[in-house]
């Protein structure tokens, strides 16, 4: 279960947060955010599907390397 919460910072730097009765007791953890900060995107396999294509000669021998082969 995770519970989203605007705060203001006080001066002191001291936060006091009602928890509802329905949360757990025990450990948690707290994560900080600066408001108006972006959060990282994490890429998902496939994202760019069909963004990209190859040409059909795209394992065919290049021209400039003739010489070599």
């Amino acid at each position: 279960m995770a519970i989203t919460q605007m705060v203001e910072v006080p001066d002191s730097r001291r936060l006091v947060i009602d928890v509802p009765r329905e949360i757990p007791t025990g450990p948690v953890i707290l994560t900080f955010t600066p408001a108006g900060a972006e959060r990282q995107k994490i890429p998902v396999f496939g994202c760019a599907k069909g963004q990209f294509r190859m040409s059909e000669d795209f394992d065919e021998p290049l021209e400039d390397f003739r010489d070599y082969m």
